[in-house]
């Protein structure tokens, strides 16, 4: 899918289904962020989402699995853009502005295997544009979805793409889909989520998607997402897109931004397209937010115990 002149590149261990993505900016491009819940695990964040920090062009954007272990992949996407000179500047080298963030999906492997430098450094490697691949890839390898009602009724979540182009404004979003709530679709029905024994979707039972007083998945919940433009704004206007975006997590996911999740969106805007279209990129964001949501679960494969839509 054409992400714009972002890259994106992926390393995933097939093994213990976990992995990382890697979002590489071209020169320029203006970011920020907006995280939300209680435990977001998180790198580089203030810098980005405080719209008076001077710092407002990120070179890349690293999302990973391992909880907060998986931060370790940004050291291997710092070292890939240090080696090409790529950074803020400084008096004695450039130094690579890499904001990340992480899903916990130790459910997987049991710990065994966390995101580290190497495969950050690899998803940098592997980063091209119109990267087609979605669902296990990446730092969607080991996400989940559908855990409000507690193991075994989880479903597998995964990476989705998703891309709207009005006349010469382009909003693309990537997902990386692992909550505590159900994926919608857009009339609200379940397109995958909580599950009872008997197969059927749990909400059907508890429309408000009630936790039980011992939730099994606390603080181990969060849908990431990257949302990109080629228009161009500011980063005072980067910051309010990444909360407008939000409103694309609640249209695909029920319930979103619990005390459960650690949901966090970036931005990125390569500036392509001069002129004031915050309003209308803002508009498109959350219907390609939402879209990519839920391309997320449509391409996740099964994986032991846990069903995908995928097969």
């Amino acid at each position: 899918m054409n992400f714009l002149d972002i890259k994106i590149g992926h390393a995933t261990d097939e093994v213990h289904h976990t992995g990382c993505t890697v979002f590489l900016c071209p020169a320029g491009t203006i970011g920020s962020v907006d995280a939300r819940g209680p435990a977001p695990g998180s790198r580089e964040l203030t810098l980005l989402q405080a719209v008076e920090k001077p710092i407002e062009k990120p070179n890349a954007v690293c999302l990973a699995g391992g909880s907060a272990f998986g931060l370790a992949a940004a050291d291997g996407v710092m070292r890939f853009l240090a080696e090409q000179g790529i950074g803020h500047p400084t008096p004695v080298k450039p130094v690579p502005i890499v904001p990340a963030a992480i899903i916990y999906d130790l459910f997987m492997n049991n710990g065994q295997r966390q995101p580290d430098g190497e495969m950050g450094y690899a998803a940098c490697a592997n980063a091209v544009l119109n990267n087609p691949a979605q669902g296990n890839v990446g730092a969607g390898a080991g996400a989940t979805v559908g855990k409000w009602g507690g193991f075994p009724g989880f479903m597998k979540g995964g990476f989705g793409l998703a891309r709207m182009e009005v006349d010469e404004i382009v909003v693309c979003a990537a997902a990386v889909v692992n909550s505590v709530g159900d994926v919608v679709n857009a009339d609200g029905s379940v397109l995958s989520g909580a599950r009872t024994p008997a197969g059927t979707w749990r909400a059907a039972d508890d429309p408000l998607r009630r936790f039980p007083e011992r939730p099994p998945a606390q603080l181990t919940n969060t849908t990431l997402v990257v949302v990109a433009t080629n228009a161009a704004l500011d980063k005072r206007q980067a910051h309010r897109l990444a909360q407008r975006a939000h409103d694309g997590l609640a249209l695909a996911i029920r319930p979103v931004h619990t005390s459960h999740d650690g949901d966090t969106v970036f931005t990125l805007a390569t500036g392509a397209v001069p002129g004031d279209h915050y309003d209308l990129v803002a508009n498109m964001a959350v219907e390609v937010v939402a879209e990519a949501i839920r391309n997320g679960v449509r391409h996740a494969a099964t994986v032991g115990e846990f069903p995908g839509l995928a097969g």
